[in-house]
């Protein structure tokens, strides 16, 4: 990927002309999650893409929601007029469910007034519920306290976190309450289903106003990322690909870089660029981005 150079009071130097991981920092922060694997990161790439359109897209089609930051920019940046929002994942899309029911509100309430202990935590999310509401209640407590914003098997609370806080450290009442009822104003644009990614992505492949950001748990090319993340990990990746051949609308794919991957976009004829990210330990790492033509990021 090239970097356009700005006219510099300074000739640049050869550092100057690598590519930047993003900061953060610099995005908003639209997602009531910490979600591991997310994908705020890759905000200004996306919205590169979607201006080098010629024609507005209709829908967004994310098959792999998760924290959900693209759909999110998507809506609140209007780029596109509808989303849909796919995840096998039940509890997480309990919580934009409860949005689009009209229980944002509800939701920031609950975060504001509960007493996090971790006592309380436990007590809380080993409760039964049936109501989408209380199920999101219970995935948005054990995303901000468990280890990493895992909710897969096996995830532990968080031990020290910043500062020694424990189970505090990623509990900011307020913020999470704001990002909530931030939902009321685009909860009516989204549609959100629990269930397979890759059906959905047949069922859309003949929309011509429909776009696609897929970004499939990362177990391509025997990667265990994946399984140790996500409760629902196991993805037919040579299948993903072959719809995507199929898709009418643009699609854009993020992956782990891996030599299996590189063999699938060669096979179905897709473009593949490397973008430098952070990860959570704030490494610097390379993500696979991969689409039909991916001329605009140069």
């Amino acid at each position: 990927m090239k970097v356009v150079e700005q006219t510099l009071l300074f000739p640049a130097t050869e550092a100057d002309r690598r590519p930047q991981a993003v900061n953060v920092a610099s995005v908003p922060q639209r997602s009531p999650f910490r979600y591991p694997g997310g994908k705020t990161w890759f905000v200004p790439t996306f919205r590169k893409w979607i201006r080098s359109m010629t024609i507005r897209p209709r829908v967004l089609i994310e098959p792999f929601v998760g924290g959900g930051i693209i759909s999110l920019t998507a809506l609140f940046e209007n780029y596109v007029e509808q989303v849909i929002m796919i995840d096998k994942d039940e509890e997480i899309t309990a919580v934009w469910q409860s949005a689009v029911a009209g229980n944002a509100d509800w939701l920031a309430d609950r975060v504001l007034e509960f007493d996090l202990t971790r006592e309380n935590v436990i007590h809380e999310i080993n409760k039964k519920y049936s109501d989408i509401k209380h199920i999101a209640f219970q995935t948005i407590l054990k995303n901000r306290t468990l280890h990493g914003g895992i909710l897969a098997d096996g995830s532990g609370f968080i031990k020290h976190g910043e500062n020694g806080k424990g189970i505090l450290s990623r509990w900011y009442p307020q913020t999470i309450a704001a990002r909530l009822r931030n939902l009321n104003y685009i909860a009516n644009r989204i549609t959100c289903i629990t269930g397979d990614g890759l059906k959905v992505l047949k069922d859309h492949a003949s929309d011509h106003d429909a776009i696609f950001f897929i970004d499939p748990p990362y177990t391509a090319g025997g990667k265990k990322a994946g399984r140790r993340l996500y409760k629902y990990y196991e993805l037919d990746h040579e299948m993903l690909f072959h719809i995507c051949k199929t898709l009418k609308g643009d699609f854009l794919m993020t992956y782990d870089v891996s030599g299996e991957v590189g063999k699938l976009s060669d096979k179905h004829g897709f473009a593949t660029k490397e973008v430098p990210m952070k990860n959570t330990h704030h490494v610097d790492m390379m993500e696979l981005v991969i689409g039909r033509n991916l001329s605009w990021m140069e």
